[in-house]
């Protein structure tokens, strides 16, 4: 005859899976690349990971994303799915790598099922021709390596605004931000789960739509541009640069006006007359708190932010504490 256990272990237990539960139900964000085209060491292109409960979402795939991911310890086939804010290179050029390496049977990668991918249109015939571009280390790995058909298949889609992708009670919704009038569609996203919320600006200029999305955010990842004046005198392309993205200022605006639990910069768009490898942190700080008094980090790769119901928590790559900017 099967015992039952003593009422003290089963309530014990049922506190322990309650806990595992309330593990889960905690979102964590990874910034993988927090910089631009520019080939900085320490800041490489445009990424973000999101992992919440199974699901583990990449948003835009610049340079070095499978670098980051690798030193996170995270093989490149486990990410469920992926998502284009825009087409520029520096958004996309990760892309290939991530699709062909992840493929590769190693503990890093080995990736079985289809790579899915949502992005604006042009995303689906990106995907068409970079298997053609690819043809012959598909034939070849597939012949010699005998890896599955179907870990290089593809499931890409363009989408519009609106709910984007929906698994394991996590939904994503993509909605249209100005990156200029080129360049169309253009999206932010939002991120839900378990009631907590995570949005991604995307690349653009000061917009409303983004401060719509952010209300009663968690973690707002916003872009921002810094570009000292002088440089367009030399460089007269840097000026149409700066007129595609956010200044510090009207970003403390959007901050203001959405009024996240934490705002953060990412994709920062640096320039200096001194080349210099590092983004001018002081110099951005001092402009955002013009608009802004209230929380916000200068984000760099690998810095990660854990949401729970305690509120919103930052790292950097190296597991020390951020206290925010403006902190109270």
């Amino acid at each position: 005859m099967r015992q039952k256990a003593p009422i003290g272990i089963c309530v014990a237990i049922a506190a322990a899976l309650a806990g595992s539960q309330a593990h889960t139900a905690e979102m964590k964000v990874t910034l993988l690349g927090t910089g631009t085209p520019t080939p900085r060491l320490t800041s490489f292109s445009a990424s973000t990971l999101v992992e919440a409960g199974n699901q583990r979402l990449l948003f835009d795939l610049g340079r070095g994303v499978t670098i980051r991911l690798f030193q996170k310890r995270i093989p490149l086939g486990s990410i469920n799915a992926h998502f284009l804010t825009h087409l520029h290179s520096d958004h996309v050029v990760g892309l290939p790598d991530i699709w062909l390496s992840g493929w590769i049977g190693t503990p890093w990668a080995s990736r079985k099922a289809p790579f899915t991918l949502f992005g604006p249109v042009g995303t689906t015939a990106m995907m068409e021709n970079l298997t053609k571009a690819f043809a012959d280390d598909i034939r070849i790995r597939s012949d010699d390596e005998h890896l599955p058909a179907a870990g290089i298949a593809f499931a890409a889609k363009d989408i519009a605004a609106g709910v984007a992708y929906t698994a394991d009670g996590v939904t994503v919704t993509a909605f249209d931000v100005n990156h200029g009038e080129k360049i169309k569609p253009s999206f932010g996203y939002v991120v839900t789960f378990e009631g907590k919320k995570v949005v991604l600006s995307g690349d653009t200029k000061y917009d409303e739509r983004v401060v719509a999305a952010a209300k009663d955010a968690d973690l707002l990842i916003h872009e921002v541009a810094i570009i000292e004046p002088e440089l367009v005198k030399d460089y007269p392309s840097y000026r149409e640069i700066e007129a595609h993205h956010t200044s510090p200022e009207e970003a403390g605006r959007v901050f203001d006006q959405a009024r996240p639990k934490l705002a953060v910069y990412s994709h920062i768009v640096s320039a200096t007359v001194k080349p210099v490898q590092d983004v001018p942190e002081e110099t951005l700080r001092q402009r955002t708190e013009t608009t802004y008094k209230g929380p916000f980090v200068i984000g760099r790769d690998l810095t990660s932010f854990t949401i729970d119901d305690k509120g919103v928590t930052a790292v950097r790559g190296d597991g020390s504490a951020i206290t925010p900017n403006n902190a109270q």
